[in-house]
């Protein structure tokens, strides 16, 4: 009686037995990875803070790290979270750096490795109008424009709105079929899923709260401003009325 064998899968993603064709492993250590990516982010904010500080010197410290909160979301929407899109089908076969990056994170998530219909529809929307309205923010604060504040409020909501669609998808996910598209182990799910994405909740909620606080005083201080005129032209018109001289009949 010949024994019964078990076919392996050919990939590490969950769920087990996911379909994932011409996958090939990565060839380079994640450490490169992330330090290619680092050094293509960090290229990317040095020159923007060199071109910002050149076309307004007069920015501020706490205005420059908004700049580049802004251009490094601008340059993830379009650029990296751009690659996927175009390249979704051919991601899991590729040996490309950015390829290699979403095999490494598509650890934590293999719907990046699938062409997930809500993936593709979620990431298209990121690209090609979060990611423009985030170079839009930079460009604002640069300005000094006041529609800064309404740019901001905009992205802000779309990247916390992202974050709970994408968290509550995935959890939702495992807890009605008890099937994960994340590996188990510590480092995909809570570090890669949770820890990498969290940021993109943390610091919009920060930023929503300090343009609404903003907008809120700028506000009050103009209904202010308008009392204080019209009971100044109230008080003029009736200085000017009583300095009149009445009608005889």
């Amino acid at each position: 009686m010949g024994a019964v064998q078990t076919k392996l899968p050919s990939h590490p993603y969950y769920p087990l037995g996911v379909t994932i064709p011409e996958y090939t492993p990565n060839e380079a250590p994640v450490p490169v990875l992330l330090a290619a990516l680092g050094g293509m982010l960090g290229f990317a904010l040095l020159g923007a803070s060199a071109l910002a500080l050149k076309v307004n010197p007069n920015l501020t410290k706490s205005n420059l790290a908004l700049l580049c909160w802004f251009v490094m979301n601008g340059c993830l929407h379009c650029f990296f979270e751009g690659y996927f899109i175009l390249n979704h089908a051919t991601i899991a076969s590729s040996q490309n750096v950015l390829a290699q990056l979403w095999k490494e994170y598509a650890l934590s998530d293999s719907r990046y490795l699938t062409s997930d219909f809500f993936m593709l529809s979620i990431e298209s929307i990121t690209v090609f109008i979060w990611g423009p309205l985030c170079f839009a923010n930079a460009i604002s604060i640069v300005r000094d424009s006041p529609a800064r504040y309404a740019l901001r409020i905009i992205v802000c909501m779309a990247h916390m709105y992202g974050v709970a669609l994408y968290y509550s998808t995935t959890l939702c996910e495992t807890y009605f079929t008890g099937s994960s598209h994340s590996r188990p182990e510590l480092l995909y799910f809570w570090v890669y899923l949770v820890g990498f994405n969290l940021p993109w909740a943390i610091i919009p909620a920060i930023l929503l709260y300090d343009s609404v606080k903003t907008i809120t005083r700028a506000i009050k201080a103009l209904d202010k401003m308008d009392t204080t005129l019209d009971g100044h032209r109230h008080r003029t018109n009736g200085r000017k009325r009583a300095a009149e001289p009445k009608k005889t009949k």
